[in-house]
Parts: structure tokens; sequence; C-alpha cells
């Protein structure tokens, strides 16, 4: 079994969704991910996606990102990005939550799920330190909560790491609650403030082998068939590449050299 490899929106933030799919597309992507903003998805921007999308023969991993507010109450924005993830035939949409309270943030879940469910997609919850879910035990207890068989729990390496969490952490993780992850790597640590902690998810990451995670232990736990999905979102990356394709090809270069290194297999 091998894993399929998919260019996440992070890796490109800078770039519109039909210049992400035409950059995955000449890097040798057979998969690719999109942030959707409901006030800028206009028809034309879904045109142009659609055509990249067709025009390389792509697969759409997932859109995001839904952000469930404080207060847990969904609004049309928050369909809007489902129903943008359905028309491109994604199979997974990305949330996360700002409110504390596991009930509420459930109960929105599993509202999020019911308008994913006609398009086949998984409603993916992520934990990390910048929001209210900040462990894995959380989101799987939301999870739980949520009572959706389209609820998954989305794992991102250094949001993993951040939990202080270890790869053995993952043993025994019920395999279906695992449509898809996202992998980087990092630093080993940084200062535990909301700060650093932001400059950390969207700044300082770097290909798997170019820091200090246990990228390879975690995705050696996960199913063996799990799609991985780069999400290096780098300022180094930003600035040494600042075309959208020479980035999304030097991300795929280095990171499949690492993992072919650590004999995880790639499709």
């Amino acid at each position: 079994m091998a894993h399929i490899l998919s260019l996440a929106a992070g890796t490109l933030p800078e770039f519109q969704p039909e210049q992400v799919a035409q950059a995955a597309g000449l890097a040798g992507f057979s998969h690719v991910g999109f942030t959707i903003e409901p006030e800028k998805w206009s028809p034309e921007v879904r045109r142009a996606t659609l055509d990249a999308i067709r025009a390389h023969q792509l697969s759409v991993l997932d859109v995001e990102v839904v952000w469930i507010p404080e207060g847990a109450k969904l609004n049309d924005e928050h369909k809007r990005i489902i129903d943008a993830g359905i028309d491109l035939g994604a199979a997974n949409v990305l949330v996360v939550s700002s409110e504390p309270d596991q009930g509420r943030t459930a109960e929105a879940l599993h509202q999020l799920c019911a308008w994913a469910v006609p398009g086949g997609m998984r409603v993916a919850l992520e934990f990390l330190m910048i929001t209210a879910v900040q462990s894995m035990d959380e989101a799987l207890a939301i999870i739980r909560k949520a009572d959706h068989p389209a609820a998954a729990l989305l794992i991102d390496t250094i949001h993993f790491q951040r939990a202080s969490h270890r790869p053995d952490k993952l043993e025994g993780l019920e395999a279906s609650l695992l449509p898809y992850t996202q992998i980087c790597d990092g630093n080993l640590g940084c200062d535990r403030n909301f700060e650093s902690y932001l400059e950390d998810a969207i700044d300082l990451r770097s290909c798997p082998g170019e820091g200090a995670l246990p990228v390879a232990d975690i995705i050696k736990m996960l199913p063996p068939d799990i799609a991985l999905s780069l999400e290096v979102r780098s300022k180094v990356y930003r600035d040494q590449f600042p075309d959208a394709t020479d980035r999304a090809i030097a991300v795929r270069k280095a990171s499949l050299a690492y993992l072919n290194r650590n004999g995880i297999p790639v499709l």
C-alpha cells in the first residue's frame, strides 16, 4: 500500500485557487487542496479553478478552512465553503474551532457533516494551539459527541508536536477517523504563547527532513494508505521560491526524497 501526495493550499497561501491547481499539476502532484474565501469565490474564480483541475487531471483532497466561531453559530459563509468543496469534488473539508464548549462545537460539527453528506465529503476537525481545540484527545471527544459518520480527525505533524504528543499516541487509533493528514517539518519546540504558535504555523514550517520533528515516525503510525497533504507554510520557501510552480516543485522534490529515504511508499 502507498500514500498519495497532495499539495496543500497553505504551501501557496498568496496564490488564487486556479494558480494553486496549475502549480500542483505542473509540479507532478495528483492531488491538491484549496483555501476557499467565500467573499472571493466568484463564478469567474470557480470556473478558472475547475478548468485548471480538469486541464491537469487533478483530484481535490480538501478545501479549507471552516472556522467554527465562538458561540458556534454557523452561517451562510460556512455553508458556502462546504458547497464549494462539493462543487470541486473535494474529498474533505478542514474545520477548526474557536468555541471552548465541546458540546456546542460538536453540534456545529454535526451540522457541517449534514451539509457535506450530499457531496460525500468528510469533515475533518483539526487541533492546534491557536484554537479552542488543542489536543488530539479534545478533538476525539468532540468527534464522538458529534456522532456523525462524516466526522473525522485531522492530524498535522507540527500541531501534533506542539500538543506534546508522541507518535505512539496514534497506536490503535481507528483508521476510519483518518481520511488524510497534513505533514511538514519544523523546529522541535517553540515558546508557549499565541504569537509564537501563530508564527510557527504560518512562517516556520519546512519540508520533511529539514527540521527536527519525528515526521516519518508519525506517518508510520498512521494507516498505510492515508493521503499525505504537504502543508509547508514557510517564509523561507516563499522568499526563495516566489513563483508558485517553482515552489511546488521544490517542496515535492524535497519531500519525496525524505519519504523515500525513510521507506515510506508514495504513489
